[in-house]
């Protein structure tokens, strides 16, 4: 008998798929009819651009604008849109368009793919998750149309809002304003509150979760109703949003924000608070920073957005989930919770795997980086963590990057986008279960 083909586990699946898309999307933007007057980029350039949409993380080594003509923007954001969602949802969707029945097998999948907790809530969740969806990029891009219709006119006005709607609700961070100057991303809408203010929405939306999305729907304003994922979620991104922000005017007060009115300096340091966790926008230099505004970003990056989310990063949860055990070690309590609910050992030891898997990569990729290219250590690290939480964030070294160190990049997306821990187990595979070995204490701290 012929031996069967071995069934591959959601995490090699959704790895693969990922892949399969990244490639299809790097030959589609080789062709000419993508790039305007038909030059189109090496496979190297292709491929960094495909991952960077498809893992929604906005660096570019071409800028968008200038590079690319409208259908290969097109394909740029069918890209994005399918990374930040999530390929397996939209499968599902033409699936269910199509009317065939979604078996269990696919139902696992996509409860690997958003972090659902049972297969009996991947069917309602994947109906929230293309509503909201639509509901919420159709009202970015109605509000970000007030601003560029009169600027751009009905056509290109229109096609503006709804690319940086998607992309910002993606967290992507993809712009289209290279005609006003390359690589200048949101910079001359500093001043503007609807642009500012609706990207930052969309941002944090995409970024809170469809978990969380749920909850807000069916419990309303009911805080203690939520589940303690919803409240953690939301507590953090309430402390991550106005603390970032406070401590990025207090970093650069007198240095980007200087000469600044108070009403630009607040929308400059919400936008910056935000746009790290993972959006990739910009509306200041990002190459002025200073060197505690350019740690701030680092950490906000590094956190990121929530599980299940269209963001990037180790995860808001994973963070919260560290300092609730070292503050329950710290006060004596064996212990780990939260809002009066207690905490699963099983989540404790996969956010310290999550955290010390994701600083193992970043700390390779920044040494790899440096060893090759001698940028300065900000600037390097600046860029590592913005690739591994699909951020997009650059202080202007991306163009600069060696062959070599752009492949560093690709890998760096790539595994950020899927998940550190999911790209583990997907190579790795499981282990068969054994005999427990006998336990002997070590001297730690």
């Amino acid at each position: 008998m012929k031996n069967k083909l071995p069934r591959l586990s959601p995490s090699r699946t959704i790895a693969l798929g990922f892949l399969t898309i990244i490639l299809a999307g790097a030959l589609l933007l080789m062709l000419p009819f993508a790039n305007r007057g038909g030059h189109g980029l090496s496979f190297l350039d292709s491929l960094f651009t495909a991952t960077s949409a498809t893992c929604v993380t906005g660096l570019v080594v071409a800028d968008t604008w200038t590079q690319f003509s409208l259908p290969g923007q097109v394909i740029l954001l069918v890209l994005i849109q399918v990374g930040g969602l999530g390929y397996m949802t939209m499968m599902l969707q033409a699936s269910l368009l199509l009317g065939r029945k979604i078996g269990l097998k696919q139902r696992s999948l996509m409860m690997e793919s958003v972090s659902a907790e049972r297969l009996s809530d991947v069917l309602a969740l994947l109906r929230y998750i293309l509503a909201g969806t639509a509901a919420i990029e159709g009202a970015g891009a109605a509000l970000l149309a007030v601003r560029f219709v009169p600027e751009l006119g009905w056509a290109r006005g229109l096609w503006y809002a709804v690319f940086h709607s998607v992309s910002a609700f993606c967290n992507a961070g993809f712009d289209l304003m290279g005609f006003r100057e390359p690589y200048s991303s949101l910079t001359h809408y500093a001043d503007d509150p609807l642009v500012n203010l609706t990207i930052c929405a969309l941002v944090l939306l995409g970024g809170l979760g469809f978990l969380v999305w749920r909850d807000l729907w069916e419990k309303g304003p009911r805080f203690r109703r939520y589940s303690l994922h919803a409240k953690i979620m939301l507590t953090a991104t309430l402390i991550l949003t106005a603390g970032g922000a406070a401590l990025f005017w207090w970093a650069e007060r007198g240095n980007l924000l200087a000469g600044m009115g108070y009403g630009e300096q607040a929308l400059a340091a919400l936008f910056q608070a935000v746009s790290p966790r993972t959006a990739g926008f910009n509306t200041v230099d990002l190459a002025r920073l200073t060197s505690g505004g350019g740690l701030l970003t680092i950490v906000l990056m590094f956190i990121g957005a929530g599980p299940g989310s269209t963001g990037g990063g180790v995860k808001v949860t994973t963070v919260a989930v560290c300092l609730l055990t070292l503050t329950s070690y710290v006060r004596g309590r064996r212990e780990v919770g939260a809002f009066n609910r207690r905490l699963d050992e099983e989540q404790i030891h996969r956010s310290a795997a999550g955290v010390t898997l994701y600083m193992v990569l970043a700390m390779s990729g920044g040494f790899l980086l440096l060893a090759t290219q001698p940028f300065p250590l900000q600037d390097a690290l600046f860029e590592v963590f913005s690739a591994m939480s699909t951020v997009g964030l650059s202080t202007g070294i991306t163009r600069a990057l060696s062959p070599f160190n752009r492949g560093l990049l690709i890998v760096l997306m790539y595994c950020g986008r899927i998940g550190s821990l999911t790209m583990m187990m997907a190579l790795a595979g499981r282990l068969p279960p054994r005999v427990k070995d006998p336990v002997e204490h070590i001297t730690v701290g």
